[in-house]
């Protein structure tokens, strides 16, 4: 996983843990910690990926907050964000109103520390993750205006990012798409008048990255803890029994960007021939006959599902006697038939209607 770069909710759940803070690892940042000349100011951790973490920072030059993305320092690492600063300087270039609802790269720069030099991305600082708001609504299927409001903002951005400028996200997933601000007010600096740090706090130790991380592990404890009772209570009857409904969503913007291009790539230069996370792939991927731009719209699809009903359309699982991407195709046709012959011939026949199951993912779309 790579994280979602500019997501105040990225990767929260866990922590990265102490041990990647080492040579070629993590830079361990502390609150106030400055980059780039002083330009940027660190207040505080929003997430963290397999390559890097992400802070939320202080733009001191034009006075806003930002997502700052800083890589590990191991050269497999630097190689990556060369490749994910191409696409996202590609990206910003083309869109100068920023209106494709795509993520905006506004700098990037190297910072030297301990563990070596580290590449960084500053990038719009947004809010939730559509996963964090599908739980928020406890895994219950938003109204459909609500899913087709969300559905036009990546539509717009897919079509920006496939008919302009030529590249496939590869990795479409409900953390890969976040909302323009955060669902509760209190986590957005700007909503809730949180002034900026420009200093680091005294009292904070050199180890202050450190501490973070062991605070946190016992504070995951004690709610997975009172989780546990919790559920024990329900399960026995007691206070907090019976069926949750849906939270209001009134209030809560829901514009929202495709991020995390960590994995992207131009249709006639790709990396990889498996692509996307498991639940989200597309049929030919599985069958490694090819891909272009319908496997980014058939992750898209899954998303409007996931939205409309709260539940993934598909969550494959090996067995005895068959493996997961056989469960995986299994459950595709018995949803929508036998898979077409021309998915199986895509790399011959480039130019042919790459499979149907294309029609019926419009199709589904334009259900809602």
């Amino acid at each position: 996983m790579s994280g979602s770069p500019s997501s105040s909710s990225a990767s929260e759940d866990e922590d990265e843990g102490i041990d990647s803070y080492r040579k070629g690892g993590y830079h361990a940042v502390r609150i106030g910690d400055s980059f780039s000349g002083g330009r940027y100011i660190a207040q505080r951790k929003l997430g963290w990926g397999e390559f890097s973490t992400v802070w939320l920072a202080y733009d001191t030059r034009s006075s806003e907050f930002v997502a700052l993305k800083i890589q590990k320092s191991a050269p497999q690492f630097a190689q990556a964000a060369l490749h994910e600063i191409e696409v996202l300087s590609a990206i910003a270039d083309g869109d100068t109103s920023n209106s494709k609802y795509v993520v905006r790269l506004i700098d990037h720069f190297k910072h030297t520390g301990p563990n070596g030099q580290h590449s960084c991305m500053v990038l719009e600082f947004l809010g939730d993750s559509l996963l964090r708001l599908v739980k928020y609504n406890r895994y219950k299927g938003l109204e459909l205006d609500k899913v087709r409001e969300i559905c036009k903002c990546i539509l717009i951005g897919l079509d920006y990012l496939h008919r302009e400028l030529g590249i496939i996200h590869t990795d479409l997933k409900l953390e890969n798409v976040l909302l323009l601000s955060t669902i509760n007010a209190t986590k957005d600096p700007i909503r809730s008048g949180t002034p900026p740090i420009l200093e680091r706090p005294e009292g904070i130790p050199n180890g202050g990255a450190t501490m973070n991380i062991i605070e946190k592990k016992l504070k995951q404890r004690a709610r997975r803890a009172a989780a546990r009772i919790s559920g024990r209570r329900s399960s026995m009857g007691g206070v907090g029994g019976g069926a949750k409904t849906n939270r209001s969503l009134d209030g809560i913007d829901l514009k929202c960007k495709v991020v995390d291009f960590g994995s992207a790539c131009w249709a006639d230069k790709q990396f990889a021939q498996e692509i996307q996370t498991r639940q989200y792939r597309s049929p030919e991927v599985i069958l490694q006959s090819g891909y272009s731009f319908s496997a980014d719209m058939w992750s898209f699809a899954c998303i409007a599902f996931e939205l409309a009903t709260g539940e993934m359309m598909f969550t494959p699982k090996g067995g005895q006697g068959f493996s997961e991407d056989e469960d995986h195709l299994a459950m595709m046709m018995e949803l929508l038939g036998k898979i077409p012959r021309k998915i199986w011939r895509f790399e011959e026949d480039p130019e042919a209607e790459v499979w149907d199951f294309r029609k019926v993912t419009y199709r589904q779309v334009q259900v809602f």
